[in-house]
């Protein structure tokens, strides 16, 4: 969960709570010095293991019972607030994820997951073709948080669990408690980290265990990193992955990589269980570079969170839509170093399913509700002998394609177009293997009019750049004489720019055309008023400007 500093968790039923950091933030230098003098304290002994049982560690890192490395590429699911969406797991499969990291309450804080509830979880990640991380979230804070609970409790929970869990060692990784200690003594994280792992072993518990770090999952004050090779060789199984939980505390590179490197040199299994990019009032994560790292390393990464998180910055997707990616979502799904290219299907569903045959091709789209910005396809449905988990919506233009937009259903919205134009779609179909069906016939549209100039002007500038990348910014002003209540702006790069992060807006982006609704705080716009946009985005060699931009399907003037 995202930790902030002064903010207190939020903690009403089905309501995604905020991790409170109440200590100030920290120069770079001081927490990488910090950091950097518990190096030596890390041994590089290696302890000796237990027999392979599923998912499992071998000299650090993550194995599957083939001995096939496992690196996870996932997102996190507030299922226990939302148990009503289900639809989300194969929503994220869809997607390309790997992974999904689900949020459970062993009762002392949220309401308990009952056995049949996480059983029901368990065979919708199976059936998904997912691995599936479950985490205790009432631990949040604990020794900061007076609601929190502590480790023991959750690992009595487990227990609680084993007829549920017992024979889904392929399948489950158990991360005892999702950020068990706040700021104060985090130190006092290690010794409970400990018995709670022995205590699950004790019981018979053969899965790979995850247990995520002290300072509400930052590990800012290192006590993980340098307790990490005791907490290890206490695990008789050497089954026992560390989970980092990624923040404003990391905003620069050399904290990142030396983090992740020091683990990584140790022989120490590791990811980042949780991760988060948009800036705020805090700091601003090097998301970038996260990625960037985790790849190169090949270390897992879950980012937070799919949807229903109470700062909706941090929401994958809008309203559990996945037709509807916000940019922190377009960003972690199609970025560079994102989920759709780099994950890699857990080799126990290709290996027990051997399921090579794709789908049949989805049926020729049609269009309706064709404005000057959006259309709206829908086609027939493909089949598969192992069920259809998703569709690719894509733009034709001679011999490219440009992903539009990606969907479950049998129907999506593409938005963004410029009006007065042609566009050609398509579809592909995907199954829970990854295979891709042949791509359906094509189909023709041309937007309407923009209509009249609207009483706006806009004005874009390129506030700063740098190698691959810039932080923009656009004005909206109300030219007009009555007052704007809500609007969305639309406007297409020239050139494979692509939005990471915008704030005063919700973005989504599809190929070059960019769609931005407004947020609560700036939708309503007085006359000869104005609100400012910011946004980081991806670029490649060149960066033009663009050149039109239309407010609610009507064109705007150039400020």
């Amino acid at each position: 969960m995202r930790s902030r500093t002064g903010i207190t968790p939020r903690t009403a039923p089905r309501t995604v709570p905020r991790t409170a950091r109440r200590t100030p933030r920290r120069m770079a230098t001081v927490v990488a010095a910090v950091l950097g003098l518990l190096v030596p304290l890390l041994s590089f002994a290696t302890p000796a293991q237990a027999a392979a049982t599923g998912l499992h560690i071998q000299n650090g890192r993550l194995l599957e019972a083939s001995g096939n490395d496992f690196v996870m590429r996932g997102v996190n699911h507030a299922h226990t607030w939302y148990p009503g969406e289900t639809q989300s797991l194969a929503d994220v499969k869809a997607l390309g994820a790997n992974t999904v990291r689900v949020v459970l309450s062993d009762g002392h804080r949220w309401t308990r997951n009952s056995p049949e509830d996480v059983a029901a979880v368990i065979t919708q990640c199976k059936a998904n073709r997912l691995i599936c991380v479950l985490e205790v979230h009432d631990t949040t804070g604990y020794g900061e948080e007076a609601a929190a609970g502590t480790l023991d409790h959750a690992a009595d929970y487990w227990i609680g669990l084993k007829d549920v869990l017992a024979g889904e060692e392929d399948y489950v990784i158990v991360n005892i408690g999702n950020e068990p200690w706040g700021n104060t003594n985090p130190a006092g994280w290690t010794e409970p980290t400990i018995a709670a792992v022995k205590k699950l072993r004790a019981a018979g518990f053969a899965h790979t265990i995850m247990v995520d770090a002290p300072n509400w999952g930052q590990d800012w004050q290192g006590v993980m990193r340098a307790n990490a090779r005791t907490v290890y060789d206490a695990d008789p199984t050497g089954n026992l992955i560390f989970s980092i939980h990624m923040y404003s505390v990391y905003d620069t590179a050399q904290e990142i990589t030396d983090y992740l490197n020091a683990f990584v040199n140790a022989g120490l299994p590791l990811l980042i269980g949780e991760f988060g990019g948009p800036p705020d009032q805090y700091g601003d994560p090097d998301e970038d570079t996260m990625m960037a790292a985790a790849q190169q390393l090949r270390l897992g990464y879950l980012a937070w969170s799919w949807s229903g998180n109470t700062d909706p910055v941090l929401d994958l997707s809008i309203g559990f839509d996945p037709a509807r990616l916000s940019s922190w979502g377009q960003r972690i799904f199609h970025g560079a170093n994102g989920i759709a290219a780099t994950s890699e299907e857990a080799d126990v569903y290709s290996s027990s399913g051997g399921d090579t045959t794709p789908p049949t091709s989805p049926g020729t789209p049609t269009a309706s509700a064709v404005t000057s910005s959006s259309v709206t396809l829908n086609w027939a449905a493909a089949t598969d002998a192992t069920g259809v988990t998703g569709y690719d919506v894509v733009r034709v233009a001679g011999g490219t394609e440009t992903a539009a937009t990606t969907t479950t259903h049998t129907s999506a919205t593409v938005t963004g177009l410029a009006p007065e134009t042609s566009y050609t779609f398509a579809v592909y179909a995907r199954d829970g293997a990854g295979n891709r069906s042949q791509r359906s016939g094509t189909v023709a549209v041309t937007t309407s009019s923009g209509g009249p100039a609207a009483s706006c002007a806009v004005a874009y500038r390129v506030a700063n750049e740098w190698p691959g990348g810039f932080q923009g910014e656009v004005v909206i002003r109300n030219t007009g004489s009555t007052a704007i209540n809500g609007w969305t702006l639309r406007w297409t790069f020239p050139d494979s720019q692509r939005v990471s992060n915008l704030w005063g807006g919700t973005a989504t982006q599809g190929g070059a055309d960019v769609s931005v609704a407004s947020a609560s705080y700036t939708a309503a716009i007085a006359p000869a008023g104005s609100v400012t946009l910011g946004f980081t985005a991806t670029k490649g060699a060149t960066n033009p400007s663009p050149t039109s931009f239309t407010l609610n399907e009507s064109a705007c003037s150039a400020a």
